[in-house]
């Protein structure tokens, strides 16, 4: 999936509780509850794809500090803005995904869209 996306893409990597939407194709990762934690899958996608941008539900920084965290972290490092919207809008947000990677982490909140930038 990573090596098919064009600028302007958008992937998304959710927890095990985030509604995939009809027509949108479910990368399921989810071997138990809590694993693979959305961190990890995170860093091994960002391994392959230049991000330009991210988006956070808001709800991410009090529900998962960590991941809010390692994201503001990777925006500062890698100069990416950084969307900030409502879960509810967030959902919305995720019908013009070209997929969503369902991982089996347990922390609410815990999703993010990447939008894929150029390499060069």
């Amino acid at each position: 999936m990573v090596a098919s996306m064009g600028h302007g893409d958008q992937l998304v990597i959710g927890d095990a509780g985030l509604p995939v939407p009809q027509g949108v194709p479910c990368i399921d990762l989810a071997v138990t509850f809590g694993t693979p934690t959305l961190q990890t899958v995170l860093d091994t996608v960002l391994a392959e794809l230049c991000v330009e941008r991210v988006t956070l539900a808001v709800q991410t920084e009090h529900a998962n500090a960590a991941l809010w965290q390692s994201v503001r972290q990777y925006a500062d490092t890698e100069n990416w803005a950084v969307d900030v919207c409502s879960h509810d809008e967030f959902k919305h947000r995720t019908r013009n995904a070209c997929a969503v990677v369902r991982t089996g982490d347990n922390m609410p909140y815990t999703n993010i869209i990447l939008h894929s930038g150029v390499p060069f």
